[in-house]
């Protein structure tokens, strides 16, 4: 029997490998924010070769035939395109624009040596321009010579750039400069370590934070945006003793008479580039900062050691009983010994203007810190760089998305205790009768009676002074509306202060209209989810909803599913098993 032989495995695009190239070189920060995709069958002429759009969409033409290199100077044209700025609405359907910008960015390529012209691309300018306003004036004087400097577009006889209805939601021009700044930064180092072969000695921190750079990918982003400060005096002032992150600023404080090797100095600022990756400092919201850096450490130095990162100091906190536990459930434990923790506090998380993060330079910073370490996921998973973590996965995918407001959570609290009712027709009651067949009965719709009786639900709801009546009405209209969205209309209500106060059954939007702050002195809700777990009449699994601002005692709820409200601030001054929603 001959022997089988062999498939050819397909042969790989030469533009998949030459937009690696791309990501990885000068135009690397500009690239990772734009979306690269093949284009539709039809979409493109046969000699077309990508066009980009406002939005920072980079589409290809898959049946264009060209090498590594001619592929990275077509998308490295495309994306100077988004760079320099080029998206202009009120100028784009203008041919002398494209006409101009094109001329530019052919320039920039030249000098700059990225990839190889295409033959089509490769002939000379007609004028020499630096400025996209004075090349377009000088078009628009002498339209003779629009047809020469078309010679640089990417798609024949209609412009590269697409206007997609809106301007750019991010700002390419920060990412190009932000990708030449690091670029010139990768030139420095490559000459000091050159320089290091003649005798030139350089700090174990530094060569940590080189390796970063060059071998490990999920943080080698993050390492190239940070300022080291080294400042012996400035490390002094601050009462730093290893190293300290300011994510603000974008500034790594390191202490220099720290002794520590090249492998402990690896693990050191890994832990760093994670709590900034990770929004540690965001994420504290109304938290103590130094029981949440505890936290935060014995989280992040337990992935470390799994990733096998450098080596772990002495000093650095670490639990195995924490093991496989999120932030915000060490911080939970952490409290319950709050004198022993408080004392173990490293000193490395910087924790800056809260409101600063709401401005626009503050927006995209965060941006980039969920992006570059999302990307640098991708990158490691695809790479096969390494053993990562799962719940360091979960986290940087969490991280990635926006922040979940408090009414969406409890929305989707709602979801889960209270499936959609399955409505079907039923000739037990009548609907109304159409006029043009009025002897014929037609059946109503209507849910099943046993399901719609048990949707019922319990509110535990704290009437002390130090309610805040605001928000008390936000979260009781939010309980309503969602109630009624959820053909939920029955729900047991008991008020507590210093007594509970039953009010029986009552309809969602009911509750605001019935509630009176009675202003008493300390808070006891355990009286009041006694009094509903000993009812008969209450079922036993039903949920229970406690809304409370946290002055109160630790709660025993038998297993039964329940979920917090407390106002933006306050804690529980327990671990909570159920969800935690805070009104903001």
């Amino acid at each position: 029997m001959a022997g089988k032989q062999n498939k050819k495995q397909p042969e790989r695009p030469a533009y998949e490998a030459a937009w690696e190239k791309v990501q990885s070189g000068m135009l690397r920060d500009l690239a990772w924010k734009v979306y690269l995709r093949p284009g539709k069958p039809g979409q493109m002429a046969r000699d077309d070769w990508a066009c980009v759009t406002s939005q920072g969409e980079l589409v290809l033409n898959p049946a264009r035939s060209g090498t590594v290199g001619e592929w990275e100077y077509v998308l490295a044209h495309c994306l100077l395109h988004l760079g320099m700025d080029h998206f202009r609405q009120e100028q784009m359907d203008d041919p002398a624009w494209p006409a101009a910008c094109d001329l530019l960015v052919t320039d920039f390529l030249r000098s700059s040596h990225i990839g190889t012209p295409p033959p089509e691309f490769q002939r000379m300018m007609p004028f020499p321009a630096k400025v996209e306003e004075q090349a377009y004036s000088y078009l628009k004087e002498n339209p003779e010579l629009l047809a020469d400097c078309r010679f640089s577009t990417m798609t024949r006889g209609r412009p590269d750039m697409v206007w997609a209805g809106e301007p750019p939601r991010i700002s390419f021009q920060k990412l190009l400069a932000q990708s030449l700044q690091n670029a010139i930064q990768d030139a420095l180092r490559s000459s000091s370590r050159l320089g290091e072969g003649m005798g030139r000695w350089r700090p174990d921190y530094l060569q940590a934070r080189d390796w970063f750079l060059s071998s490990y990918p999920l943080l080698g982003a993050l390492a190239s945006s940070f300022t080291i400060v080294d400042d012996r005096d400035t490390v002094r002032r601050m009462g730093i003793p290893v190293a300290a992150v300011n994510c603000q600023l974008r500034e790594l404080y390191i202490n220099p008479d720290c002794r520590l090797y090249l492998e402990g100095w690896k693990f050191i600022l890994a832990h760093e580039f994670l709590h900034a990756a990770l929004r540690h400092d965001v994420r504290r919201q109304d938290r103590g900062p130094v029981l949440w850096n505890v936290a935060c450490d014995f989280v992040v130095n337990d992935w470390l050691l799994e990733m096998n990162v450098g080596a772990m100091p002495d000093f650095a906190l670490h639990d195995p009983a924490f093991r496989g536990m999120s932030v915000e459930g060490v911080y939970d434990q952490v409290c319950q010994d709050v004198r022993f923790y408080t004392g173990r506090d490293p000193k490395d998380l910087l924790y800056g203007d809260e409101a600063w993060w709401d401005t626009l330079e503050g927006g995209e910073v965060d941006e980039y810190y969920r992006s570059a370490i999302y990307q640098g996921l991708e990158y490691h998973i695809r790479q096969g760089r390494g053993f990562l973590p799962a719940g360091l996965v979960e986290e940087i995918r969490a991280v990635s998305r926006p922040p979940i407001p408090w009414d969406v959570e409890l929305a989707r609290w709602f979801d889960e205790q209270f499936a959609p009712i399955e409505k079907h027709r039923s000739y037990a009651r009548f609907s109304r009768r159409q006029s043009a067949t009025p002897d014929i009965p037609r059946p109503a719709w209507r849910g099943e009676p046993d399901v719609e009786h048990q949707r019922i639900f319990g509110v535990v709801l704290d009437t002390s002074g130090s309610m805040d009546r605001q928000l008390l009405a936000a979260a009781l209209g939010s309980i309503a509306s969602y109630s009624q969205a959820r053909d939920v209309h029955h729900v047991r209500v008991v008020f507590c202060d210093a007594a509970p106060y039953d009010q029986g059954v009552m309809h969602p939007e009911d509750i605001a209209g019935a509630v009176q702050v009675r202003g008493r002195g300390g808070t006891k809700l355990q009286p009041g989810i006694d009094l509903l777990e000993h009812d008969p009449a209450f079922p036993k699994d039903a949920p229970l909803l406690i809304i409370t601002d946290g002055a109160c005692d630790r709660l025993q709820l038998h297993g039964r599913e329940h979920a917090y409200l407390i106002p933006w601030g306050r804690h529980l001054p327990f671990p909570p098993r159920g969800p935690v929603f805070k009104l903001r």
